[in-house]
């Protein structure tokens, strides 16, 4: 397909002078020869695209330069420089240019400029533009790296050429940046630019352009070899022997990839950017050709293949500098050499192999390297020429390979190492040897999940959940794992532990339940490497039931001895319990650091001490309510009488208050609330009582919140208001119970955290806003304020949360159960307490959970008369509401939402 400009330069620039208005022309010309590049997306290769682009702008450039007769100016030049310099250009693409003057200009060359450049803004195209004589641009390249490297690519448009090889002279390395301080420098320039995208080429938004694995690091290698070899494209690499066509082709084929998505971006969003938003991934999805399938949602299949092409890039990158770093940084450097093993040494602190078919002829050793690395860890790396053997020989790992018994054994000798298990890991997935050797594991790499849950794809997540199992043999870390890290301790066989870590979701994206699927893959490994029964069997359990736990703990009433003891039943033993809490951790703190606060610490401590405690006592001999509720009540009792108060009064008070309170509150936070309803002198109007919770109590379910206890007047408005009333205050409710006494009055427990994640603390002027807050607007709970002026975060509005509702009911503690999984957003509970209103539900407690874009909250719920609903086709009525109403976007998208 033809993509020459359909006007030569010649006939572009008559075509300027004989129109009135020759900006319009221009326009006219850039964006019919546009067109016809997005037409031919699809039937040439993008390369041809990109250089046909840089083309395009060539010709108006070079007739504009003529059209203000800057062509009549001795001794200048109209240079492109940056990626314009290479000759690549993305429909919106800035265009630099550098004006380059021999010496200082003349006033009407100046003048001549200021129209030429107004002249292109004009026509529509963002140019970054400089103008410089030959001693400015010297002086800057000398101090400034990033002027030097856009010297390097300057190629010359229009006028006087000898100006720009003046310049290339006096820049060139033998007169500024030789090779090994220009290689420092970019070095050092990638090093920071990856930092800010936290070295990783897994981030949600990536950044195609600038983050790891991106276009920069194609780049750097380019530049690098400029200077040093001075071939004018990758390909003079191969020619110098440097890499081999493979490493090329593999280069050039993520180049590619990468500029298709780039320009499909550029295209959809109308300006030069970078970023793959939420904004644009599923739109980008349908582009590029990818659709939904039974398992992966289109844009989850086009995310795996740009993060695949990162990788690849970056494991490149990393191979390619360090080579550099040995050829030029250390080439006058003595070799220091040491044997390890007949087929390893160290050569200057990096493991290699000793001879250069080492891999071919034991093909053992591929993993043998990485074990090396974990004995040793005083070895900085493994050197550039083995990782370069080592991706070329991995095709050697088969079947055979897999079923060899000292493959197996190296490798379980690694997950049995003592040091940087993690990191080696992570090399061997960087260079396709762990897909390889695990090819279930090699199916889920660059694998991303659409949501806001999942922060990281399902190979990155899975190594940190192993290095947070890592971490908890570390002593720095008791104070934030003090529980997990005491419980590592005890695991008789650790190794059991991390491959339940690297199976736990190694089935996701095949369709089906990926805990059922991966207990069989994690089976198959244990088998295949020798591990008992017992283990296998253990290693499968804790794969199948890895969410288990986490769901106990934020979606269920761990304050009831029935649930404890249902999970109790589920773990069987405590060994069962230590693998799975130790799991648990690891995999909360892997999915989102967000996620992992001290609500959801101490909810799973809770849990584990109170499973610990019944596994005890013993399966067959469950605690009883009454006896729970009865040791409440006297330590209660005992803490208040060691203060002095009148145990008539005490029990008086208590006499209206039923015992799911007793089931429900510890005895400390009974104490305080009793405390302070004795010594209240208005009983008119709200108690609002604020405090951080108290670690170290036994059994204290707000340990890692902030308390905020209620009581007043019940009101069918009571739990809504409220709610909207935190929301507004800037707090999120991990928790809420609602207790209601026989005399009317409403013993509401909040939890909650502050929009950082954390308790209130003890920010007195806070606490005192919200207090009064709460008690002008529990006064009136009938009229609170409906109208939440906050917008819902960019991302959220990118998914579809069609909402679900269950509705069941609770037999043994008398309520029903409403499961309300949607699209999180400002207001929403206050919007769902609403609903509760209309259908004269009362709210007796709340489990609340966020999780990413998605909302997942529990109410348990009764009717007026404090009794589970029984009538089911009420219950088909709330359920069809809550999905209506919440399902209804419009509000969702407006600056303030309306409840």
């Amino acid at each position: 397909m033809d993509l020459t400009p359909p006007l030569s330069p010649d006939q572009l620039l008559a075509a300027l002078r004989d129109s009135e208005q020759p900006g319009q022309r221009a326009r006219a010309f850039l964006e019919e020869g546009q067109a016809r590049l997005d037409q031919a997306f699809d039937q040439v290769p993008i390369a041809e695209l990109v250089h046909g682009r840089a083309r395009l702008v060539d010709r108006v450039l070079v007739a504009a330069w003529s059209l203000f007769e800057l062509d009549g100016f001795q001794d200048v030049a109209l240079v492109a420089v940056g990626g314009y310099g290479r000759g690549e250009l993305h429909p919106h693409s800035d265009v630099d240019l550098m004006v380059l003057f021999r010496a200082t200009p003349a006033r009407d060359a100046c003048s001549a400029l200021e129209g030429f450049v107004a002249f292109l803004w004009d026509i529509g195209l963002e140019i970054g533009h400089s103008v410089r004589t030959l001693d400015e641009c010297e002086a800057l390249a000398g101090q400034d790296i990033t002027v030097a490297t856009n010297i390097m690519e300057a190629r010359t448009l229009a006028g006087d050429d000898r100006v720009r090889q003046a310049l290339s002279e006096r820049t060139g390395p033998d007169r500024m940046w030789p090779t090994d301080r220009f290689f420092a420098a970019k070095w050092e320039e990638q090093t920071a630019r990856h930092r800010k995208y936290n070295d990783t080429e897994y981030n949600l938004e990536p950044d195609l352009k600038n983050a790891p694995g991106g276009l920069r690091d194609v780049q750097m290698i380019a530049w690098v070899a400029k200077r040093h070899f001075g071939g004018d494209s990758l390909e003079a690499l191969v020619e110098a022997g440097f890499i081999t066509r493979t490493e090329f082709d593999a280069v050039s084929r993520c180049l590619d990839y990468l500029w298709r998505v780039r320009w499909q971006l550029h295209s959809l969003t109308g300006r030069n950017e970078n970023r793959l938003l939420f904004d644009h991934q599923r739109q980008l999805a349908e582009r590029l050709g990818h659709q939904d399938s039974n398992a992966n949602l289109a844009v989850e299949l086009f995310m795996k293949e740009f993060y695949r092409a990162a990788l690849a890039l970056s494991v490149l990158n990393d191979m390619l500098l360090q080579l550099f770093d040995e050829v030029i940084l250390r080439a006058g450097e003595p070799d220091k050499v040491r044997p390890l093993n007949r087929r390893f040494q160290v050569r200057n602190d990096y493991l290699e192999m000793s001879a250069p078919d080492i891999f071919r002829k034991h093909p053992s050793a591929l993993l043998e390297a990485f074990v090396l690395m974990a004995q040793n860890p005083d070895l900085k790396g493994i050197r550039a020429a083995t990782v370069r053997e080592l991706i070329h020989c991995r095709r050697l790992i088969d079947d055979d390979f897999r079923d060899n018994k000292a493959n197996s054994a190296l490798f379980m000798q690694l997950l049995r190492s003592p040091h940087a298990l993690f990191t080696q890991l992570r090399r061997m997935k960087r260079y396709g040897i762990l897909g390889k050797y695990l090819p279930e594991f090699g199916r889920i790499v660059g694998m991303m999940q659409y949501d806001l849950f999942h922060i990281y794809t399902v190979d990155a997540h899975t190594l940190l959940v192993v290095k947070n199992m890592r971490r908890f043999r570390y002593e720095d870390q008791r104070d934030a794992f003090p529980v997990a890290c005491e419980v590592f301790y005890r695991l008789p066989k650790p190794e059991l532990l991390y491959v339940a870590g690297l199976y736990h979701d190694i089935a996701k994206g095949r369709g089906g339940d990926h805990s059922e699927l991966g207990a069989d893959d994690a089976i198959a490994f244990c088998q295949r490497h020798g591990l008992t029964a017992w283990d296998a069997k253990l290693v499968a359990w804790l794969v199948r039931n890895h969410l288990t736990m986490s769901v106990t703990a934020q979606r269920k009433d761990i304050s009831d001895p029935d649930v404890v003891h249902e999970f109790a039943r589920t773990v069987g033993d405590l060994v069962h319990l230590d693998y799975l809490y130790v799991l648990t951790v690891a995999d909360i703190n892997a999915t989102n650091p967000a996620l992992w606060n001290s609500w959801r610490a101490s909810l799973l401590r809770q849990l584990y001490l109170e499973t610990k405690r019944a596994l005890r006592r013993g399966l067959n001999n469950p605690q009883d309510k009454q006896d729970w509720i009865d040791e409440t009540r006297d330590e209660a009792l005992k803490l208040l009488a060691e203060r002095d108060h009148d145990i008539k009064a005490i029990e008086a008070l208590w006499a209206n208050i039923g015992d799911e309170y007793f089931l429900r509150e510890t005895p400390w936070d009974i104490a305080w609330h009793t405390e302070a309803l004795l010594e209240r002198s208005n009983d008119r109007d709200p108690l609002v009582l604020i405090r951080e919770s108290e670690t170290g109590q036994q059994g204290n379910q707000a340990e890692g919140g902030s308390q905020i206890f209620i009581y007043t007047p019940d009101t069918r408005n009571l739990f809504a208001a409220t709610v909207n009333a935190l929301d507004s205050l800037g707090l999120t409710i991990m928790d809420a119970r609602i207790i209601t006494s026989a005399d009317g009055f409403s013993l509401d427990t909040y939890i909650v955290l502050d929009e950082h994640g954390t308790p209130i603390g003890d920010d007195w002027p806070r606490i005192e806003h919200i207090r009064k807050t709460l008690t002008e607007t529990l006064k009136h709970p009938e009229q609170f304020g409906t109208t939440v002026s906050r917008r819902m975060p960019r991302r959220n509005k990118h998914f579809d949360v069609p909402t679900q509702v269950t509705i069941s009911n609770d037999i043994v503690n008398d309520r029903t159960v409403v499961d309300v999984q949607t699209l999180d957003r400002p207001g929403l509970l206050a919007h769902i307490g609403r609903i509760f209103v209309r259908f004269e539900l009362l709210v007796q407690n709340a489990r609340i959970a966020t999780l990413g874009e998605k909302a997942e909250d529990v109410f348990f719920v009764t009717d007026l008369d404090g009794q589970p609903v029984s009538d089911p086709r009420l219950c088909e009525r709330l359920r069809d509401t809550l999905i209506q109403e919440l399902d209804d976007r419009s509000k969702d998208d407006a600056l303030s939402v309306t409840i």
